[in-house]
């Protein structure tokens, strides 16, 4: 067998300038989907060269899920204390949430300056430092590669955050180990869906592609079990669409669902509950993940068709 060997591609030799080659090829939907996906955030209303003052940054979008704004400024070149500086002022004028910086190779102390940063700011701001590498095999088209060199550590930040408020409980404390490992066990599964950061609520949404609805886990220990949702947060059309097409999402599903229009509030829910949750017991976490990520999948296949 004949094996070709992979090299590394200069940066510069695929986009000569930052601006109007990297951020525009960046800005595009494939590209902003791979760079979330490797954040696990949903990157959405991209705009480049967003005015900061008299400066623009390079890239400023919002997490889909959360709504936090994300900032991106792009460096291929190693790093150096004029970005770093950037960075943080384009943040503090913009209220990022979350920062991305970009760069052809990070050197040690800005990598030890983002740790800094990670470790001493409030939990609700992130900063991620971030090499691109582009490889090819023989003639073939160069294909980046996003390497992450330092990021927020997502369980001790939110213990933190947890340290902060008198309101902690121990159903808080259960609820962040299970989202913890719960983004341990999606990693070792692909990443099927992107994983958010760890909290203390008892929900975790994933999107689907529509702002209409989106699929979440509920947690309800007293119940005893994992609820897995289609959540129709503001639309009763959409849910009317859904119930109109019942026969065939269930069929796909295989069971009979849950069907809540709450007539009473804005949002309405299509559910399946997986029995076993128990805070008392973790021992059978790993297998009510599984089948929770399992059931999402099929919900996904099942109910995608008819988001209007």
């Amino acid at each position: 067998m004949k094996l070709g060997k992979l090299k590394e591609v200069k940066l510069r030799e695929i986009w000569k300038h930052e601006q109007y080659d990297f951020s525009n090829w960046l800005a595009k939907e494939e590209n902003i989907k791979e760079l979330g996906e490797t954040l696990g955030l949903t990157l959405v209303d991209v705009e480049t060269e967003k005015l900061v003052g008299a400066y623009r940054c390079d890239i400023l979008c919002k997490d889909e899920m959360t709504g936090k704004v994300v900032l991106v400024e792009n460096q291929l070149e190693p790093t150096n204390h004029d970005h770093l500086g950037k960075i943080i002022t384009y943040a503090s004028g913009l209220n990022a949430s979350v920062i991305v910086w970009i760069v052809e190779h990070a050197r040690e102390e800005h990598a030890s300056a983002i740790e800094w940063l990670n470790k001493n700011m409030d939990s609700d701001i992130s900063f991620f430092l971030m090499e691109l590498h582009a490889y090819q095999i023989g003639d073939s088209l160069p294909a980046p590669y996003f390497k992450i060199i330092e990021q927020p550590n997502d369980f001790s930040q939110q213990i933190k955050s947890i340290s902060k408020t008198s309101n902690v409980n121990e159903s808080m404390s259960k609820r962040l180990e299970f989202w913890t490992i719960f983004n341990d066990v999606l990693v070792s599964r692909g990443l099927p869906f992107n994983k958010r950061k760890p909290t203390t609520d008892h929900w975790y949404d994933f999107t689907i592609g529509s702002s209409k609805c989106h699929l979440s886990l509920d947690l309800v220990n007293k119940g005893g079990y994992v609820r897995v949702n289609m959540w129709i947060p503001d639309s009763k059309e959409q849910y009317n669409y859904f119930y109109e097409n019942k026969a065939n999402i269930e069929n796909v599903v295989g069971k009979e669902l849950l069907w809540q229009r709450l007539d009473d509030k804005k949002a309405s829910r299509i559910s399946s509950n997986i029995d076993g949750l128990d805070f008392n017991n973790s021992d059978n976490y790993k297998d009510l993940m599984n089948q929770a990520i399992d059931l999402l999948i099929i919900f996904r296949k099942a109910f995608k068709p008819y988001c209007i």
